[in-house]
């Protein structure tokens, strides 16, 4: 099994555990996205081990074991990526597993459960082009002003969403445009998107145009962004505007 695929296969397998979990009816809003998290969090790592023992490991749910810093493979997941979502049984929620060799995001998988979807970094796909209007996806609950300010700039229209995987992949399926935010993240918010967006010919850097660096000692990450190549100097400059 290659690495693309061990990842589609663990995101796929994840996000069928977490849609019975649910489904279940037993648990609902906190309850139910600890119980998520702690479930998908369990199989993910417990299959990690198994399948790549000799690989390291980055989980938002486990406590990090530095000796990752040494290996050149790093696996990087999020149990659930929306856990507030999930647990307010919303759709827009993710289950990110993603490869990082040598600092770089290189292979993933994102599963989006409710859609019955997972992109893949072995599977690309084409982007849809782009409307005359663009779209820019942003936090439902805490959008960044850049973010805003960015929209405002390019009359952008905002589409509000919860979990950053959902954000991503909304590019990739061609449902936005630009996915821009500057409120900080964790490395496991992004790793398995950037690289399924990598694949499908996206740009993803940081706001300012520098690479996104993964396995760091320190896992927070500051901003992103996630867009078509052809937007991607647009962006810059109106950030530098919008933002000055």
């Amino acid at each position: 099994m290659t690495d693309a695929q061990l990842a589609a296969d663990l995101a796929e397998t994840a996000g069928r555990l977490l849609l019975c979990v649910r489904d279940s009816g037993l648990l609902t809003m906190k309850a139910l996205g600890s119980a998520g998290d702690a479930a998908a969090n369990q199989f993910l790592c417990h299959a990690c081990r198994e399948n790549r023992p000799e690989d390291g490991l980055l989980s938002e749910e486990e406590k990090d074991n530095f000796d990752r810093l040494a290996k050149r493979r790093v696996w990087i997941i999020d149990p659930v990526d929306g856990t507030r979502e999930y647990g307010e049984a919303r759709a827009d929620w993710a289950v990110h597993v993603g490869l990082t060799v040598d600092g770089a995001a290189t292979h993933g998988a994102v599963a989006l459960p409710d859609a019955g979807l997972v992109l893949r970094s072995d599977q690309p796909g084409v982007v849809p082009p782009a409307p005359a209007r663009l779209r820019l996806v942003v936090s439902r609950t805490r959008p960044a002003k850049e973010a805003v300010a960015v929209a405002q700039a390019l009359d952008a229209e905002l589409i509000p969403m919860g979990s950053a995987g959902a954000k991503a992949m909304a590019i990739v399926l061609g449902q936005a445009d630009i996915y821009l935010h500057t409120g900080g993240q964790f490395e496991w918010d992004s790793c398995a998107p950037v690289a399924v967006a990598l694949a499908h010919g996206l740009h993803a850097s940081r706001v300012d145009g520098s690479p996104l660096i993964y396995n760091g000692r320190d896992t927070y990450m500051p901003d992103l962004l996630i867009c078509r190549k052809e937007h991607a100097a647009l962006v810059f400059e109106t950030i530098a505007r919008a933002c000055d």
